[in-house]
């Protein structure tokens, strides 16, 4: 009986202390191992998902520029913030300069304002509401900007036969190759490092010659986690002046979170020709 009382003790407290501070060596020693490996692991993913957020960001830019007027690009800074803002189109075409050989069509008049509108030479575009006609812009104090509203005006239809309606208007120049652009809306881009937000702007009046800072209408958010640095984000335009038919936008985003940052670089190359 005495020997089987002796087989059945449990642990002493001593034996389950030893034990337990055992263990727990053991599993810092395990801890020590895999906590690199999983912080890095952590670190990847989430630079990789800023880099994911940039890349989205910054194509989105370049995808609108590509379709911006010519000449309708501008850039202002109000302390770190930055604004970017052009006049958006959405399709265009060339225009008839000159009566058909029976002396018909409608082609479009300059020097006069013209009541006719005037056919499109191909395809005609399909109308939308607030469609504007937009010829020949080359810019700030040039005499024809469409921001001042002097070389584009509303469109109030396109006929099944591709006439282009517009109540009576003076075109100042005519485009040295017979283009004309359909211009649905005005777009600001602001990059504001101290609010760590990049945002897109639409929708607001398009004539006007001031470059709101910021428009006064409701934003979309394109990405957060912007850099709160004084060169968190950067928004260029070069006009080649040597050949004004081109122009280059540059834009660089930093996005930052949890000591990890990435930044990127992205540049938009832009026609000019009106």
């Amino acid at each position: 009986m005495s020997q089987a009382r002796h087989r059945q003790r449990g642990f002493t407290l001593i034996e389950a202390i030893v034990a337990m501070v055992l263990l727990g060596i053991a599993g810092s020693l395990v801890g020590m191992f895999i906590r690199i490996p999983i912080e890095g692991y952590f670190d990847t993913e989430r630079r990789a998902r800023l880099t994911d957020t940039a890349d989205t960001a910054l194509r989105r830019m370049a995808r609108d520029l590509r379709l911006a007027l010519p000449n309708s690009i501008r850039v202002t800074a109000v302390g770190n913030v930055r604004y970017l803002e052009f006049l958006q189109t959405r399709a265009g075409g060339r225009y008839r300069t000159d009566p058909t050989a029976a002396g018909g069509g409608n082609p479009l008049e300059f020097g006069i304002a013209d009541t006719n509108g005037f056919d499109v030479l191909g395809t005609p575009p399909v109308f939308q509401a607030g469609d504007h006609v937009a010829i020949a812009n080359l810019g700030t104090g040039s005499g024809a900007d469409a921001y001042t509203g002097n070389n584009m005006v509303p469109i109030t239809g396109i006929t099944p036969a591709g006439v282009v309606q517009f109540a009576a208007f003076r075109f100042p120049v005519p485009s040295p190759g017979a283009r004309f652009f359909i211009v649905n809306q005005r777009v600001t881009y602001e990059c504001n490092p101290d609010a760590g937000l990049l945002r897109r702007y639409s929708g607001y009046a398009l004539v006007g010659t001031a470059q709101p800072t910021p428009p006064g209408v409701a934003p979309v958010l394109l990405a957060d986690r912007v850099a709160n640095r004084a060169n968190a984000c950067t928004m260029t335009y070069d006009a080649n002046v040597a050949n004004t038919r081109m122009g280059v936008v540059s834009m660089s985003l930093t996005l930052e979170e949890a000591g990890e940052s990435v930044t990127l670089l992205h540049q938009v190359h832009v026609s000019n020709v009106p």
